[in-house]
């Protein structure tokens, strides 16, 4: 009598204990999503200042018109990109766009003191910002998730329910990356 109370005792426990691994796992993957949807608000709103900085720019500099073109075709392929992977090599690309739309604004001095232009810079450099933070939190919730999907006894659960590792916000253009890449 007393083993078999233990046994559905122990049953009960373990059927609470998997429960909640699933509902950690839910809870991971949806901070996910929000951390990524934090880095897409973030991208956009870059994404809005890029033409009102071209516009500015070109007013200056009608003849810089290869890095208009370059600037206007990242932006495009950042708003058309899909997944992490296609948004990382798109904000790559439109990383080094920008770098030189501002390459060539240091040509031009009247520009580089143009009100308008100041006020630009300063809020793409304000949601570059918000971007590094968003990308680093959203890293660090991914961290999370996938160490959840991977250590046991959850990863027992994980692929059980078919819970999938998500992937990075990595800088791909060496340039920018501050700490050198570590291969495993």
């Amino acid at each position: 009598m007393w083993i078999l109370l233990i046994i559905i005792v122990l049953i009960v426990i373990l059927i609470f204990y998997i429960i909640s691994l699933y509902n950690k796992l839910i809870d991971l993957k949806n901070r996910v999503k929000n951390a990524w949807a934090q880095v897409d608000v973030q991208l956009q709103r870059r994404n809005d200042l890029i033409p009102n900085l071209v516009n500015t720019v070109k007013g200056y500099a009608t003849h810089e018109k290869s890095t208009f073109e370059e600037v206007t075709q990242a932006r495009a392929n950042m708003a058309n990109a899909q997944g992490v992977a296609e948004i990382v090599e798109a904000n790559n690309q439109l990383t080094g766009a920008l770098k030189s739309l501002f390459a060539v604004a240091e040509a031009y001095p009247d520009l580089k003191a143009n009100t308008n232009f100041i006020n630009l810079q300063e809020q793409l450099s304000e949601t570059e910002d918000k971007i590094s933070y968003a990308r680093q939190f959203y890293n660090d919730t991914v961290l999370q998730y996938n160490n959840m999907c991977q250590q046991f006894p959850s990863s027992i659960i994980a692929n059980h329910f078919n819970f999938k590792e998500a992937e990075s916000f990595e800088v791909e253009d060496q340039s920018v990356r501050s700490v050198p890449k570590v291969e495993f």
